[in-house]
């Protein structure tokens, strides 16, 4: 059932807009999603269940996304530089992404811990792979810069862990504040230029250690 499946977490997704994890309540979701509790519960078995699975889609999503921007007609820098802007943006918008990239879980969020050991196996192959818990950040980090294939994917790396470094701390507002989480901002075009100055460097160097 992936259309009741993807139902319930898109329902679960929206959910978190209004209310941490812990005030969400199962029978809340499967009402909002239109199918029954048993529904829900056959899918993910539990709520931590659910969490898990939550988390690793929105790990799948963002690494389907990177292969899209990589994979565009334009030369590979750019399309580096392309990743780069985008991981911030993204990590603005969608907190359970800016937590898988940076470790930073907050109380609102759902906890990614994987199935305990020597759980019963979910009868759902989906299910079963979200058990296994979500990808650390270095994981999520060197799954990114395969992504761009063995040539481009220490410059990835380096291009990926600039961006983080803004998404961990951001350029403050205009007025000099530390802004919230909520409202951080893109990534500005001093980084953007500082990458493409790295990118230039690294690509025309006679050494030849990086593409």
């Amino acid at each position: 059932m992936a259309n009741a499946r993807d139902a319930l977490l898109d329902a679960a997704l929206a959910a978190l807009t209004h209310r941490p994890w812990s005030a969400i309540r199962m029978a809340d979701l499967a009402a909002s999603a239109r199918v029954s509790r048993q529904t829900l519960y056959n899918e993910f078995g539990s709520k931590e269940g659910l969490a898990r699975a939550l988390v690793r889609r929105e790990a799948d999503a963002y690494l389907q996304d990177v292969r899209r921007l990589l994979a565009a007609p334009a030369p590979p820098e750019r399309n580096v530089v392309a990743v780069a802007e985008w991981i911030v943006s993204r990590a603005a918008t969608r907190p359970i992404l800016r937590a898988l990239l940076t470790g930073a879980w907050s109380e609102r969020l759902p906890e990614p811990r994987p199935a305990r050991p020597g759980a019963r196996p979910a009868p759902v192959p989906a299910q079963r792979r979200a058990d296994a818990g979500p990808p650390a950040p270095g994981e999520l980090v060197e799954q990114t810069a395969a992504c761009a294939g063995e040539r481009w994917a220490p410059v990835c790396e380096l291009v990926v862990r600039l961006a983080l470094s803004h998404v961990v701390a951001p350029a403050p507002p205009v007025s000099g504040q530390c802004a919230e989480p909520e409202s951080w901002s893109p990534m500005t075009p001093a980084i953007t230029r500082l990458i493409e100055t790295i990118l230039s460097v690294e690509t025309t160097s006679p050494r030849k250690t990086m593409p």
